[in-house]
């Protein structure tokens, strides 16, 4: 039976955060995900003898889990343009690139800044190792997979001390985690140490989650331990994640809000061929989710194309002077807005002995969608009407398994 949707996601960072510590505090609170996480890792480029381990432990008393990853090969290049590229590479889902190179974008553009440095001179060296560059996937297969709609997060503790790096020992909290977190309820609890790690930082960043969860009344459903490696005098070296649904949240309220930013423009000066090629590049960006155009009759009865991009806000400006400098137009409008976002998940199903990705959807009236991936009926190899038989076998399995966990 499928877990209930998240709506909303606490995180309370008992002993601080790192990368690991949430994603095994998530996976402790919803056992399922550990599935989903090794079968996205199994896509992520990782060495062949790479071994990922979900651990049961106990700090200062509670149980939870460690994610702990083993990989004796030397990482590649630790630069970001390198990093961005090899997670563009991988067959990861969209989504989850997306996610995973944005967390990583935040982490190199506080490096950049505490080191005074252009962006793509960034070189990572403890977050170019293959543990932090999985831990980043795994949170972003974490994320995607839970699709909720807020999260928020406790005072943070501070640590104090210094860690070894690269450039030498540095004071605690590092700087680019001090960047990261700006904006964040800090405090010092008096314990030494490292407690928040740039990882965690930059996850907490991507994030932006709220200082307290939503004022509405929300149901628990619940709870997970993430582990810290090490022990901590007088409380437990863990970081607490609550997972919450809003009463109804698997009825009429089965969408979710967030905020998208809407780019529009036209053109009419521009060929059509070099306009297809500058919107192909648009849908490639960072931070673009969509990216469509319709016919229009623009200034003396002209035909022009209207143009519309869907963008995450933060990104806005980025791919606005993108628009500018992919196409002819002299001007881009910009407004963010509020959405609902059907609750979805990527189901995998088997077919004539072949596996096809279907991504599966609730309606607010309690039924469901399904869609099979473009990609995995084009690669069965078959005609027009293979395909379509394909097709439709694949998302009326996908339902079956929707409605008998309904």
């Amino acid at each position: 039976m499928p877990a209930e949707p998240v709506g909303h996601v606490h995180l309370d960072p008992v002993g601080g955060i790192a990368g690991d510590m949430f994603v095994a505090a998530l996976v402790h609170a919803r056992p399922d995900l550990e599935g989903t996480i090794r079968d996205r890792l199994a896509r992520a480029g990782l060495p062949p003898r790479c071994r990922l381990g979900f651990e049961h432990a106990r700090r200062g008393g509670l149980a939870g889990l460690r994610f702990a990853v083993a990989v004796e090969e030397a990482p590649p290049s630790g630069t970001l343009p390198a990093i961005l590229e090899r997670i563009e590479r991988t067959a990861l889902d969209v989504p989850v690139k997306r996610r995973a190179r944005s967390i990583y974008r935040r982490l190199g553009a506080a490096e950049a800044e505490a080191h005074g440095i252009a962006l793509e001179r960034v070189h990572f060296h403890e977050l170019a190792d293959w543990d932090s560059y999985a831990d980043i996937l795994a949170a972003a297969c974490a994320i995607e997979a839970l699709g909720c709609a807020s999260w928020s997060v406790g005072p943070l503790p501070l640590g104090s001390g210094s860690v070894a790096t690269a450039h030498g020992a540095l004071p605690v909290p590092a700087p680019a985690t001090v960047r990261l977190l700006e904006g964040f309820e800090v405090y010092d609890d008096g314990l030494p140490g490292e407690r928040i790690t740039p990882t965690g930082a930059a996850i907490l960043a991507e994030l932006a989650p709220a200082s307290r969860p939503p004022g509405t009344a929300l149901r628990l459903l619940a709870t997970g331990h993430g582990l810290g490696s090490r022990e901590l005098p007088g409380k437990p070296n863990l970081l607490r994640a609550l997972l919450m649904s809003a009463p109804g949240a698997s009825g009429e309220h089965a969408a979710t809000q967030d905020r998208v930013a809407v780019l529009r423009f036209e053109v009419d000066d521009q060929p059509a061929e070099d306009l297809a090629l500058g919107l192909a590049r648009l849908r490639e960006r960072d931070g673009v989710l969509d990216v469509c155009q319709w016919p229009v009759l623009g200034k003396a009865g002209r035909l022009a194309s209207a143009v519309q991009v869907l963008c995450e806000p933060e990104a806005a400006e980025a791919v606005a002077a993108a628009c500018l400098v992919e196409t002819s137009s002299l001007g881009v409008r910009i407004e963010t807005v509020e959405r609902r976002v059907l609750r979805r998940e990527t189901v995998t199903v088997e077919v004539e002995g072949r596996k096809v990705r279907v991504k599966r959807a609730r309606r607010p009236d309690g039924t469901h969608s399904a869609k099979a991936e473009l990609a995995d009926l084009a690669a069965a190899g078959l005609d027009a009407a293979g395909r379509a038989r394909l097709k439709q076998a694949a998302e009326a399995r996908a339902l079956g398994g929707a409605e008998e966990g309904a």
